[in-house]
């Protein structure tokens, strides 16, 4: 089956790979602007029969600023070039009879507009990674894996970004991250965060905005920073929409995004679902561990079986009233759900050196895992006759209804006599509600103020029903010990200011200071006690300092400090039981995590060979909130014992410090060869505070490369590597990580459709992966091996038709408003 799937992939790359010509009367040309005489992508170039007020056709230049008319019958023909925030361009008494078939035009300039309007908006050449000065754009529409892959596909591609082989994602090695759709909180990252980023489609995704030093206007939540995943919408009057299908050995996705838009109001809608197909795993477990001069040794091997499963759907508005008030909502459904199963042969020595006789059991294990998401948004925006004025106020939110259901039951071996068995229930809903009021007043030319307020409702109600089984009556009764409820509410109130303003010629500034009040009421009813959990005050400063040498080189500076609240997935000290050897359970004392971050970067543009971006960093996080294993020789849960048994929780282990580098590098070696790399190196310094003497130093390091050539117009290959060196956490050592892929895409019907083909590790099945933890009294060592191989087929299909007129000019007496 691999020798086929392989041959058929390549030889399908060996058919793509034949050229393709268009015939007929057409006119093409480059659209660039005089500044920097960039490309402008997204222009629109329509055609008048001379003498005529309507149009003949039209379209929009590329990322590249080419474009293509075709099938022009003969004849003298006016074009008008025109691009946002440009004057217009207008060719006169361009003919074209049957002797010219091909009119090459070829290169259009647009002259930059000297008025910024309130509601225009610049664009320019949109790269693949756009670096502003707070924030790293990766624009995954430029991407050709976009097509078949999921969004952790796409989040490896991202400078101080990683991705494991399980989906969990680090930014600059913290895994602290903030996740947003939209700019919008979902509760749907509150469950796994893994899992729905593995279930949404990488097609249905504009860009990735990644923020390591969030500035005072965002929330202090998060120590490693915000990741902020953009949808698809278009904003281009008249009607658009994209379809994406992708078919392979181990996923299956498809989205569909619809825009219209007439004047002044616009709508859009999407739907877009994934499949993870079943894959099968298996792990090899051995521990050892130590009490007094007792040596025990547990030895599980498991095979398990996995699949995963989400639907996306949503619709938003915008509405433009008087030109200086903006109305826009949206309202999306997500459903999300995996289901596991496996057998785990466990052998079990209690003493070594007593010579007591080896116990073999057989675990049979089943979980599933579903939920539903509600996210609703409203938006208000009022811009004023002064440029760069304006106020924002928001109101969203989301709403979750979660299940999970896990079954385990073990068994003496070679008996198979049935003496433990759990079958556990747990519903929960969740509900987030945020109300946000931002406002920007210019003080002078070049110096802004921004102020705002939010209030932010967090509440969870969730409650576990456990039936534990009872050998004597052979039959599964409710466990009051294990069944538990719990709510949780957290109420977070905050104020911020920021203010930016050049200092003198040296330097641009940006100082923002942020407070926050935060207040927890929780109830966990197995709880011997109920710890009244004090509100705490937080003040979160940040500073950003930029110099622009000229127009290819900058250096940036900033500072910024975050928190990292525990969940109630942290705190909710139910006690997980399906697996009688390893328990696991939350820490109801957990402390929020305190980080502060310093970044310096680098950046240089070597126009069209490309560019270069240095960032150094030093980051300090108190309170350092990390998974602890304790190995105890007997543990207590309600009235049940457990013998030999590692319990699994969240602790504040102490502090870390991490230094290091990120280097990445775009280079543009021919116009058809594209070279991109990334480097992330740092040094990780952990100060146990729980168990002393077991501080540990370690460096880390993570690189990819990512190699596009374009054959021809239409028809583009890619190779995409990333290495993850080991991750050293407190107690030890989690595993390296080598993933490869390949695609390649062929363009037709001129450029609004395409297919795809993609392969990822395709010359290995499964990954390998060793883990190695210890404590004083326990040393672990895991290897797992997953399913990895997919190989696939993608299609996407742009439809739609733009309107390509001027707006009508509205009469209006205020002779200060902006223009249209």
């Amino acid at each position: 089956m691999r020798s086929i799937l392989l041959l058929v992939y390549f030889v399908s790359i060996c058919v793509f790979v034949k050229a393709q010509t268009n015939g007929g009367n057409s006119i093409m040309g480059k659209v660039v602007s005089t500044t920097g005489k960039a490309p402008l992508e997204y222009g629109t170039v329509t055609i008048f029969l001379k003498g005529e007020k309507k149009p003949l056709t039209g379209t929009t230049t590329d990322a590249t600023g080419n474009f293509t008319l075709t099938d022009i019958p003969a004849g003298t023909y006016v074009i008008i070039f025109e691009n946002l925030g440009y004057d217009a361009n207008t060719m006169n008494d361009v003919l074209l009879n049957k002797k010219d078939a091909i009119i090459d035009l070829k290169t259009i300039s647009l002259t930059p507009q000297k008025t910024m309007l309130q509601d225009v908006t610049v664009t320019s050449k949109v790269k693949l990674i756009d670096n502003k000065i707070d924030k790293l754009v990766f624009n995954a529409e430029k991407d050709v894996s976009s097509q078949g892959g999921v969004a952790t596909d796409l989040l490896k591609k991202i400078p101080q970004v990683s991705v494991d082989e399980d989906g969990n994602v680090q930014l600059s090695g913290s895994s602290g991250i903030k996740f947003l759709i939209n700019g919008k909180p979902s509760t749907a990252f509150g469950s796994n965060v893994a899992d729905v980023l593995q279930s949404i489609p990488a097609s249905q995704i504009k860009s990735i905005e990644v923020i390591t030093n969030p500035g005072a206007k965002y929330d202090a939540q998060g120590t490693g920073g915000i990741i902020n995943i953009i949808l698809k919408t278009n904003n281009t009057k008249g009607y658009n929409g994209n379809i994406s299908l992708s078919a392979g050995t181990r996923m299956e996705n498809g989205s569909f995004n619809f825009n219209a838009r007439k004047s002044n109001f616009g709508v859009n809608a999407f739907f877009s679902g994934n499949k993870r197909l079943p894959s099968n795993a298996s792990n090899d477990t051995y521990r050892v561990t130590i009490d007094s001069n007792t040596i025990s040794t547990l030895h599980q091997v498991s095979n398990s079986r996995f699949e995963r499963q989400g639907l996306q759907t949503g619709a938003g508005f915008d509405w433009t009233l008087k030109k200086l008030n903006n109305f826009s909502g949206n309202i999306s459904f997500n459903s999300f759900g995996m289901h596991g199963s496996g057998i785990t042969n466990q052998a079990l020595q209690p003493d070594k050196n007593g010579g007591l006789p080896e116990t073999l059991t057989l675990t049979n294990s089943d979980s599933r895992f579903n939920i539903h998401t509600t996210d609703i948004s409203l938006n208000y925006k009022r811009t004023f006759t002064r440029e760069y004025q304006e106020l924002e106020a928001a109101v969203n939110n989301s709403t979750e209804h979660s299940k999970g259901h896990s079954n385990s039951a073990q068994l003496w071996l070679p008996q198979d006599s049935l003496y433990f068995g759990i079958q556990a229930s747990n519903p929960a809903t969740t509900r987030e509600t945020e109300f946000t009021i931002d406002y920007t007043q210019p003080l002078a030319e070049e110096i802004k103020l921004g102020l705002g307020t939010k209030a932010g409702f967090y509440n969870i109600a969730s409650n576990s029903d456990v039936n534990s089984y009872q050998p004597a009556l052979q039959t599964y009764l409710p466990n009051l010990f294990l069944t538990n409820s719990l709510n949780y509410k957290q109420k977070v109130y905050a104020g911020y200011a920021e203010i930016s303003f050049p200092v003198a010629k040296l330097f641009d500034a940006k100082i923002g200071g942020r407070y926050e009040r935060t207040e927890i009421n929780s109830y966990f009813s197995n709880a011997l006690t109920q710890a009244k959990v004090p509100g705490y005050n937080s003040f979160v400063p940040s500073v950003f300092i930029s110099k622009k040498f000229n127009e290819k080189t900058t250096v940036k500076l900033s500072y910024s400090k975050r928190i990292n609240r525990p969940d109630y997935e942290d705190l909710n000290p139910f006690v997980n039981t399906t697996d009688p050897k390893n328990l696991s359970t939350g820490n109801p004392n957990l402390k929020p995590e305190i980080g502060q971050r310093i970044e310096m970067a680098y950046n240089r543009d070597f126009d069209k060979k490309g560019s270069l971006m240095l960032n150094l960093f030093y980051r300090i996080n108190d309170h350092d909130i990390q998974p602890f294993i304790v190995y105890y020789p007997l543990y207590k849960v309600g009235d049940s014992l457990y013998q030999d048994v590692a319990v699994s929780t969240r602790q504040n282990i102490g502090r870390e410090n991490n230094v290091g580098l990120n280097l990445f590098g775009d280079f543009h070696f021919t116009p058809k060869l594209n070279i991109r790399g990334n480097v992330f190196v740092f040094h990780r310094h952990t100060i146990n505070a729980i168990d002393k003497g077991y501080n540990t130093n370690s460096l880390n390091y993570r690189f990819n490369i990512n190699a596009s050539y374009q054959f021809t117009n239409s028809l583009l290959a890619e190779f995409f590597a990333n290495f993850n060196s080991a991750r050293h956490e407190a107690q030890g050592t989690y595993p390296s990580f080598t993933s490869y892929s390949m695609s390649i895409r062929k363009q037709f019907w001129q450029k609004k459709g395409s297919i795809a083909l993609t392969a990822s590790n395709p010359f290995r099945e499964y990954l390998k992966q060793k883990t190695e933890l210890k404590g004083p009294n326990f040393i672990t060592n895991t290897e797992r091996k997953i399913a990895f191989r997919s190989i696939g087929i993608s299609f996407a299909w742009k439809f739609g038709k733009l309107e390509f007129k001027k707006d009508k000019v509205e009469n209006d007496n205020n002779l200060n408003a902006p223009a249209q």
